[in-house]
């Protein structure tokens, strides 16, 4: 059987390998490649089942990226929020920590795909460093996101040693990672690898799965084993022209991420990054998706809503309007339209 790291050294990483393996024969996709690297591992390629597919879309470079100058380099003002480098200090209590440079896929969508898999993005003992040093000076934060890149991507030796050095700095409270891991390498997760996490409680996993196809049964073991080591799993979804820009299919995916113990947690607008302007949807699609979720799945499946504003402002939850009038009553409708009313109490805020 062939160990995660074999089948990621196995990656489609170049424009023959992309002719050769996936029948891509574009010579003009090269300069695509040039400018944001491209990773496909074997495991994520073999759900492929057409070209132009949900799993297709997602990893194949498309000359769209070259063509598109209307975003901004660093979309989410994190380069201006990071007192350290690979450090975001966005909210008052917690910090994005950036631990790893590359992924076991590059999606053609990433928020930081100008940097990942790049030089641009080589993080070493030194940034580690400085990043516990800031951590150590701010008791204010008392929770922290290890992200990248792909954190999981790293040896099991790193990641325990990231883990320890945080929890030995008394006001980290929390620990959250962000991985798509289990959506596209789920070999990754091993008995070992779960061993290390289950030792730093209060651990959180919020994962990343946009389509159905990508819940396999390696998928779910996956996830079965993080859930089995006390991880609470969550899943941020990205909303993607193409993809999963329908009810349908969000309904479906929401409700077989409850199936392997994934808690649905955010529905993301797509951020304004350069390079991916044509899988953005407008706002009302992912609002009218909204809408056809409320009252016709659980409301254990239900993710928010939610943009990432430009420039680093933070998250926005984009929510349905279901009021209609307040006042000595509100009136509103419910998921079937059916106006409703609720007598108030006291003096409104």
């Amino acid at each position: 059987m062939e160990t995660w790291q074999h089948l990621l050294g196995d990656s489609i990483t170049t424009l023959e390998q992309l002719r050769h393996r996936l029948g891509c024969d574009d010579t003009a996709l090269g300069q695509v490649i040039a400018n944001f690297p491209l990773r496909i591992n074997p495991y994520f390629a073999n759900l492929i089942q057409s070209p132009g597919d949900p799993i297709w879309r997602q990893v194949v470079p498309d000359l769209a990226e070259l063509h598109d100058d209307v975003c901004p380099a660093d979309p989410l003002g994190e380069e201006q929020l990071s007192p350290v480098p690979n450090l975001v200090h966005k909210y008052p209590d917690r910090v994005l920590f950036l631990v790893s440079g590359s992924c076991a896929a590059y999606c053609r969508f990433c928020t930081r795909k100008r940097m990942v898999g790049s030089r641009d993005m080589c993080i070493g003992t030194a940034n580690l460093r400085a990043g516990y040093a800031y951590l150590r000076d701010h008791p204010e934060v008392r929770e922290v996101l290890l992200s990248g890149g792909d954190p999981l991507l790293l040896a099991d030796e790193v990641i325990g040693e990231i883990l320890s050095s945080l929890r030995a700095i008394p006001s980290i409270e929390v620990i959250r990672i962000g991985t798509r891991v289990p959506s596209v390498l789920p070999m990754r997760v091993t008995a070992r690898l779960t061993d290390i996490l289950r030792q730093h409680h209060p651990l959180y996993i919020n994962t990343h799965f946009n389509h159905p196809m990508e819940i396999t049964e390696e998928a779910a073991r996956a996830c079965a084993m993080l859930a089995d080591a006390g991880i609470p799993l969550g899943c941020q979804t990205v909303l993607l022209r193409g993809v999963n820009d329908d009810a349908g299919t969000i309904a479906q995916l929401m409700t077989m991420l409850l199936r392997i113990r994934v808690k649905p947690y955010y529905l993301f607008q797509a951020d304004l990054t350069r390079g991916t302007n044509h899988f953005r949807t407008h706002s009302s699609v992912g609002i009218a998706i909204m809408k056809r979720l409320y009252g016709h799945i659980s409301g254990m499946a239900i993710p928010t809503l939610a943009l990432d504003a430009p420039g680093g402002k933070g998250k926005i939850p984009l929510t349905p309007s279901y009021i209609v009038q307040s006042g000595d009553e509100l009136r509103f409708t419910n998921f079937r339209g059916e106006p409703c009313t609720y007598p108030e109490a006291g003096e409104a805020v």
